[in-house]
């Protein structure tokens, strides 16, 4: 056996070993990078108000969490008038639900000729075997439900943590990674940051926008319809579509859906209706425009970047998708060397045989104009 194979596998089996211990560490901690990722982003969303306050002479960490504060105010008082709104609509659905039945059962009736009561309905509803199961379920998912929500709170309070002390400390933050590098990759490093900071203010700036035109746009449907509650409704729509992804359109539909089917279900309809036409519009011709503008990526780029982002972190890469793939962008701009486009028919639009019947024109008309002569 020659000397430097048992050496060869002892080393082998050692870097197995740490291969497997990180891809077990990295399984472990999955949870927490992605939170740090989220409070990284945070911070970047109101590193430039906490700039503003911090040069007026406001301590950083007290601007930190004056806007975090502001942050919180604003978010409870949302879910508070929405929460007491929603209870008092489930209250009237249930106390006129008699009412609905009573119209469905008529018009069962008198459709297909049948002699259904609601008595019997109820009766056969409330004996029902798979009624019975889901009550079942139900009381042995409360406590799963229970430590999901406590699970979400503290999830919560961990992404508020992080992204407090980056905001606050963020100039601490980038003199230690300065100090790690030479003076020509510290200017690329701070580059970075403001490239960061300047896409992910834009992006907020461009959902921002779509939230205040889909607001309005379902305060005006709504108030046509007289829903009640049509303002907070409108900033519910608005607000959620916006800035929960993925399952935030569908959120976003079912609140003004339930309200509207207390004043009349064909209104549930009208609005679902309107949310689906609404979204179509959005998503091929709002929401691409407005990307290009605040963020300057080329709308399929943005299309894709939320796709691949969706894949790879679920609903949080569908969030931070845009803004790191624009940051990206910009900051390997900056090392393309561009040149200048030759002036040719096929770059400007036109095709192959555009560009042979161009200069054969022109010759023609050259030739003509001496024969004239």
């Amino acid at each position: 056996m020659p000397g430097w194979l048992p050496r060869a596998m002892v080393l082998a089996l050692a870097l197995l070993g740490c291969f497997q211990l990180g891809s077990w560490a990295f399984h472990q901690l999955v949870g927490l990078l992605i939170n740090v990722l989220i409070a990284f982003f945070l911070a970047l969303a109101v590193e430039p108000a906490v700039g503003r306050m911090a040069d007026r002479g406001i301590r950083r960490g007290l601007a930190t969490f004056l806007v975090f504060f502001a942050v919180l105010i604003a978010s409870t008082g949302f879910v508070v008038m929405l929460g007491s709104m929603l209870a008092g609509q489930i209250i009237d659905i249930v106390d006129s639900f008699p009412q609905y039945l009573d119209s469905v059962i008529n018009w069962i009736n008198q459709t297909f000729h049948t002699e259904l009561s609601r008595v019997a309905v109820q009766d056969s509803l409330l004996h029902s075997d798979w009624l019975q199961k889901y009550v079942q379920n139900s009381a042995t998912g409360v406590l799963d439900v229970s430590t999901t929500l406590l699970g979400g709170l503290f999830r919560l309070l961990t992404i508020f943590l992080f992204s407090f002390y980056f905001a606050a400390d963020g100039p601490r933050l980038r003199r230690a990674l300065c100090s790690v590098l030479p003076p020509a990759r510290q200017a690329e490093v701070l580059r970075a940051w403001e490239i960061a900071v300047a896409k992910t203010g834009g992006y907020l700036y461009s959902r921002g926008l779509m939230a205040l035109v889909s607001g309005v746009a379902h305060y005006i449907m709504l108030e046509f319809l007289d829903v009640p509650y049509a303002p907070a409704l409108a900033v519910w729509v608005g607000l959620v579509s916006q800035f929960i992804p993925t399952i935030g359109t569908y959120l976003a539909g079912a609140l003004p859906m339930l309200i509207a089917f207390t004043v009349d279900p064909w209104y549930a309809l009208w609005v679902l209706g309107f949310v689906v036409i609404y979204q179509q519009f959005e998503n091929y011709m709002l929401q691409p425009k407005l990307t290009a503008r605040t963020v300057d990526i080329h709308p399929a780029v943005a299309f894709g970047s939320v796709i691949a982002g969706t894949a790879l972190l679920g609903a949080v890469g569908a969030l931070i998708a845009i803004p790191a793939v624009a940051t990206l962008q910009a900051f390997l701009g900056a090392y393309v060397k561009r040149y200048d486009v030759m002036d040719e028919p096929r770059v400007r639009g036109g095709g192959r045989g555009g560009g042979r019947r161009g200069p054969f024109a022109a010759r023609l008309r050259q030739t003509l104009r001496r024969e004239r002569a």
